[in-house]
């Protein structure tokens, strides 16, 4: 797999790590809810995959061709936030 860093923007790499410490919510196994970076009043639903985020719709339409699966910080967030939780220890 491509360096994330090559695929993402700082700025969406910085937004998904700032979701993923404050704005994740698990909601099932591979479910989660994910606030906006930008609009506190909405949120997505964002799976291992796939996000209802009008950026994660669009991504074909703007790298199309480019060989990139789609993502966006909503995606990201839930990636880093497993990450944090597989790191954890159970004491909490």
């Amino acid at each position: 797999m491509s360096d994330i860093s090559e695929i993402m923007s700082a700025n969406t790499i910085k937004k998904a790590k700032a979701l993923a410490k404050n704005g994740v919510v698990m909601i099932d196994s591979d479910l989660f809810q994910v606030k906006s970076s930008s609009d506190p009043s909405k949120s997505y639903m964002v799976t291992s995959d796939s996000c209802d985020c009008e950026g994660f719709k669009n991504f074909y339409k703007f790298h199309h061709g480019k060989g990139l699966k789609a993502n966006c910080s909503h995606l990201e967030a839930v990636r880093i936030f497993k990450t944090m939780s597989d790191e954890k220890p159970n004491s909490k």
